[in-house]
């Protein structure tokens, strides 16, 4: 296990690619306090995994733009685990639509989730990680943080944000034996994102059917298929690591390709 007994915080971990990424960091030993805003998803996440892990997963709801909400996760780590090792910051919303008929309210939302959340999580966590002197901090971004994104411009623009953010905060943290870094997924596919929402939103902005949206965003692929929880959670767990021990403010693709810069 490449994480044994690590203390780790996990926000947007109830369902989806978080839920997967909270399952992973209990498998690779970690005790894990895992956070969401969805309380009866997340009472339903940490009930089916307590059921292999018992009382090494712990639970609170948490929004990630309430400042007062990630001072009392962070303080909830700490009195639970005298610590925090890894901090997964997963929480994100994405609201797709062209730039020139975007409701302004919806482009900040975005924003306030996916960039001044992620913030939020970095002031509080690395405080306790500076004062350790060790930690690793990982952010959830997206290849969308790399590459501009068709009529998803409120979601790129908070992505490329957060990689500029993650830049800046390992600068910081270097010299206090720190690390922060960044994933960029691909496409998940088959995900509750995918299938519940953007599909939808993608084939409606778009003016195609769901199934050629499907076939498009494949076919942008050179591995020629959809991004899997598994292939993110190796990335991340291995950033969580003292494996990445001599690698800060990295974001790190995995795209099949579809992303190289």
């Amino acid at each position: 296990m490449m994480l044994q007994d690590k203390r780790a915080v996990i926000t947007g971990g109830a369902q989806g690619l978080g839920e997967a990424l909270t399952a992973r960091l209990l498998k690779e030993g970690c005790r894990v306090l895992v956070a969401d805003i969805q309380e009866k998803q997340i009472a339903a996440t940490v009930n089916t995994l307590q059921a292999t892990y018992g009382d090494k997963i712990d639970s609170m709801v948490c929004d990630v733009t309430v400042e007062g909400d990630v001072a009392a996760l962070v303080e909830t780590a700490v009195q639970l685990f005298d610590g925090i090792d890894v901090f997964v910051a997963n929480a994100g919303i994405l609201i797709s639509g062209p730039i020139t008929e975007f409701d302004v309210a919806k482009w900040r939302k975005v924003m306030e989730v996916n960039l001044v959340g992620q913030m939020i999580c970095m002031k509080y966590a690395l405080r306790v990680m500076a004062r350790q002197k060790s930690g690793a901090y990982v952010q959830i971004n997206s290849k969308s943080g790399k590459k501009g994104s068709f009529k998803n411009s409120a979601y790129a623009a908070s992505k490329f944000g957060g990689i500029g953010l993650v830049q800046s905060a390992a600068l910081e943290m270097a010299a206090l034996g720190v690390r922060v870094n960044a994933v960029c997924p691909g496409n998940m596919l088959d995900s509750p994102l995918w299938v519940n929402s953007l599909f939808k939103q993608y084939a409606q902005n778009q003016g195609i059917t769901e199934a050629a949206v499907r076939q498009k965003y494949i076919e942008q692929v050179p591995m020629r298929r959809g991004c899997v929880y598994e292939d993110v959670c190796n990335v991340v767990m291995f950033l969580a690591s003292e494996q990445a021990g001599y690698m800060t403010g990295q974001a790190i693709n995995v795209t099949g390709g579809q992303e190289m810069r």
